[in-house]
């Protein structure tokens, strides 16, 4: 069995620069690595369901890339299930580029970080833009959180991968674990 994201990462292009800077053999011994990681596990779904950031990346029909990053309360971004992730996506510049590329191109990826414990997640998948669904919106909505939900944002996992720590920046949160979001410190 393949790794699962090297399908989707380890173009013949990819594979190209790792055989010029000398790093194929590695790219290979990857691939072969099980498990697939196609889907989530325990520990990567209380990992997002902590997350209380993270990135997504979308790209236009054209290929244009477009990184965005979405916050909210710790475990906004739902797991339905080992498949599935699905997230409120909140009013915010009114740009709507993630929700325009969504429209024509479905691929995305996630990434979550984790600075105090070094920890980086990177989700592949396809994503939905859902409008009119009452019953997901209040599935992934957060009462507390006052922030308006515009939309819902689904997401089918098709692979993650656990970044390296090397060059990772070591930044706690002020006042220690468990202190407000946007008080990280170097």
């Amino acid at each position: 069995m393949t790794r699962a994201f090297t399908q989707l990462a380890f173009s013949p292009a990819v594979k190209a620069a790792q055989a010029r800077y000398g790093a194929r053999q590695h790219g290979e011994r990857i691939e072969r690595q099980e498990p697939p990681r196609d889907r989530l596990n325990d520990d990567l779904m209380a990992f997002i369901a902590a997350a209380d950031s993270f990135f997504i990346a979308t790209a236009s029909r054209d290929g244009w890339p477009h990184v965005q990053h979405r916050g909210g309360p710790a475990g906004f971004l739902k797991v339905l299930d080992d498949r599935t992730l699905a997230f409120a996506d909140f009013s915010g510049n009114k740009h709507y580029i993630t929700a325009g590329n969504l429209s024509e191109n479905d691929r995305v990826m996630l990434f979550l970080i984790d600075y105090e414990r070094g920890r980086r997640l990177k989700i592949w998948g396809r994503a939905a833009v859902i409008d009119n669904d009452p019953t997901l919106v209040d599935r992934v909505r957060d009462p507390s959180y006052p922030a308006k939900v515009e939309r819902v944002i689904r997401v089918e996992v098709l692979a993650w991968d656990l970044n390296c720590r090397q060059h990772f920046p070591k930044l706690i949160r002020e006042g220690g674990a468990g202190a407000p979001s946007g008080s990280i410190r170097p």
